[in-house]
C-alpha cells in the first residue's frame, strides 16, 4: 500500500520549508516514537504497524500533482517546491520486531538522519504505528481471553475508513485473529477469509428453512447458519437440524450455527447441549454482537460453549476504557552532537534524550522482569541500580541470574531495508510467544501488574544535567 506523502499535517510543511530556509535541513538529528501510558489501562502494549512504516518511507517522495496542490496553496516559495521534487527518505530505523510486548516510556522507532526528513516524517507514523500498536493490542487481549476458540474478526462494517478497515485486519492478525471477514484483507496480506449470511438471507426467502436449504446447496461444504433471525432455539435451531441431517445424507456436514443476539452464554449452552443430543458434535457455535475481551471472559465463566467469537465494532474501533487512541509521541532527543531534552511543568513527562538502547532483562526461566534504556554504548549488569523514568528517586536492582536482550534492531539504514519483512504468520506467533513470558499479572483487566521500564545510571545522569540546564535557562 503506498501513502500520498500529503498524509501529514501542514506543520510539518511548514517546518521543512523553514529548516530550509535556515539551512538547517541536513543537520542529523534523531527522534524517538514511543507513548505515556498503556492502552486499555491493561499491562501491555503489542507493537504492530512497522512493516506499513516501512513501506512509507521506502515509497516516500513528491509527485507533480502533490507539488502542483503545494503551489497552489500560495504557501511555499518555488525554490522550496523544487527541493521536494527530490526528498527521499535516506536515513535509519530503529524499532522492535512485530508482535513484541511493548511499554510505556520506552521508544518504538528511532529515527534517524538528516533533520528535514527525520521531521517530516513525524505524522504519517504516528498514524501508522498509533493505530496498528492499538488494534494489536486490542486483538491480543481478545485472543488470550477466548481460550482454544477461534477468534474472527469482521469489523469492517464499522471501521475507521476503508484504509482503517484494511489497517485493522491486519494488525489483528499480529495480535493473534487470524481470520477476517475481509476479502481485500485476505487477497493483500494473506489472511485466511471466513464468513456466513445475514439476517436478509432468511429474510428474502419464504421461510427460515427454505433459507437455509438453499444456502446449504449453494455451499454444503462451508455452510454455516445464523439461527437467530427470529428465534434462535424454538426456530432457528430446529430448522439448522433438519438441513444438517440433509447435508449428512448426502455426504456433506455441516460447518456451523451462528448466534448474534441474545444471551449468548445461556443460548450457546442450549444449542450445544441439542447439536450433541443430534450426533452433530461436529457442528460449531459461532457467536457474535458487540464482543469484547469483558463479554467473552463473561461468556466462558457463565459456561458458554462457543467455538468461534465473531469480533466486530470494538475490535475495529478499539472501543474500551483506556482505548480509542493511543497517544503516541514523537520527539526530538538529538541534534548534531546534543542531547535534547523536553521539559513541561508535569516533570514525569520530560523526555528521555539522545540515543537509546531498550534491553529485557530475562530470568533463567524465560520470563521477562524488566526493561531498561541506556545509553548507546553503555553496559549493564545484574545488581546495577536502575531508575524509573518518571521519579529518578526511586531506583531498584536489576535482579542477579538476569540476563538481557535487546529489543530493537536496525531495520532500515539509508533509507533502505536491512532485511526482508517476517511473514504476518511470523509476527503472530513472536506475539503469542512474547505474551507467554510476561508475568501473569499483566493479564489482568483490572489493576494489572505494571512491568517496570527504567533507565540506566549513565542516562539518568545525562537527564538530570538537561534538566537542571533547562531549568536554569528558563528561571535566568
Amino acid at each position: 500500500m503506498r501513502y500520498s506523502p500529503l498524509l501529514t499535517d501542514l506543520y510539518e510543511l511548514t517546518m521543512l520549508a523553514g529548516y530550509l530556509e535556515q539551512g538547517m535541513h541536513e543537520r542529523p538529528a534523531v527522534f524517538d516514537l514511543f507513548f505515556r501510558q498503556t492502552p486499555y489501562k491493561g499491562g501491555y502494549a503489542v507493537f504492530a504497524g512497522l512493516e506499513s512504516a516501512l513501506c512509507y518511507l521506502e515509497e516516500l517522495r513528491f509527485g507533480a500533482e502533490d507539488l502542483g496542490y503545494l503551489d497552489e496553496l500560495k504557501m511555499f516559495r518555488p525554490d522550496f517546491l523544487t527541493y521536494l521534487e527530490g526528498f527521499r527518505f535516506k536515513g535509519s530505523v530503529t524499532a522492535p520486531p512485530e508482535g513484541c510486548a511493548v511499554f510505556p516510556r520506552e521508544p518504538l522507532l528511532t529515527i534517524e538522519g538528516r533533520l528535514a526528513e527525520a521531521q517530516f516524517v513525524e505524522t504519517a507514523l504516528l498514524n501508522i504505528i498509533n493505530f496498528q500498536t492499538l488494534v494489536a493490542t486490542k486483538a491480543a487481549r481478545i485472543s488470550r481471553v477466548a481460550g482454544a476458540a477461534t477468534v474472527l474478526e469482521f469489523g469492517l462494517r464499522r471501521a475507521q475508513g476503508p484504509d482503517g478497515g484494511l489497517s485493522e485486519a491486519r494488525a489483528a492478525y499480529v495480535g493473534g485473529v487470524r481470520s477476517t471477514s475481509n476479502v481485500l484483507a485476505g487477497k493483500t496480506f494473506g489472511i485466511p477469509v471466513m464468513g456466513t449470511h445475514a439476517h436478509s438471507w432468511i429474510m428474502a426467502f419464504p421461510d427460515e428453512l427454505t433459507a437455509f436449504r438453499r444456502y446449504a446447496e449453494i455451499f454444503p461444504d462451508r455452510c454455516v447458519l445464523l439461527i437467530d433471525t427470529y428465534d434462535t432455539l424454538k426456530s432457528g435451531l430446529p430448522n439448522a437440524l433438519t438441513v444438517a441431517a440433509e447435508l449428512k445424507a448426502s455426504g456433506h456436514a455441516l460447518a456451523g450455527v451462528r448466534i448474534d443476539s441474545g444471551d449468548l452464554a445461556y443460548l450457546s449452552r442450549q444449542t450445544r447441549a441439542v447439536l450433541d443430543a443430534a450426533g452433530f458434535q461436529g457442528v460449531k457455535i459461532v457467536a457474535s454482537n458487540e464482543l469484547d475481551e469483558y463479554v467473552i471472559e463473561s461468556i466462558r465463566a457463565e459456561g458458554g460453549r462457543v467455538d468461534i467469537y465473531g469480533v466486530g465494532t470494538r475490535l475495529a474501533t478499539c472501543a474500551g476504557e483506556g482505548g480509542g487512541a493511543l497517544g503516541g509521541v514523537y520527539k526530538l532527543v538529538r541534534i548534531g552532537d546534543e542531547p535534547k531534552l523536553k521539559l513541561t511543568s508535569d516533570v514525569s513527562k520530560a523526555t528521555i534524550p539522545d540515543r537509546k538502547r531498550v534491553l529485557r532483562a530475562v530470568a533463567p526461566d524465560g520470563s521477562f522482569i524488566q526493561d531498561v534504556l541506556t545509553l548507546d554504548g553503555e553496559e549493564i549488569a545484574p545488581g546495577d541500580l536502575v531508575f524509573d523514568p518518571a521519579n529518578p528517586l526511586q531506583k531498584v536492582h536489576i535482579p542477579s541470574g538476569a540476563q538481557f536482550i535487546e529489543v530493537r534492531s536496525r531495520v532500515m539504514e539509508h533509507g533502505a531495508r536491512c532485511a526482508p519483512a517476517p511473514s504476518l504468520e511470523d509476527s503472530a506467533d513472536r506475539c503469542a510467544q512474547e505474551l507467554q513470558r510476561l508475568p501473569d499479572g499483566c493479564h489482568r483487566f483490572v489493576n494489572p501488574h505494571v512491568y517496570k521500564v527504567s533507565i540506566s545510571a549513565g542516562l539518568n545522569k545525562l537527564r538530570l544535567k538537561l534538566l537542571t540546564e533547562v531549568q536554569r535557562m528558563i528561571s535566568s
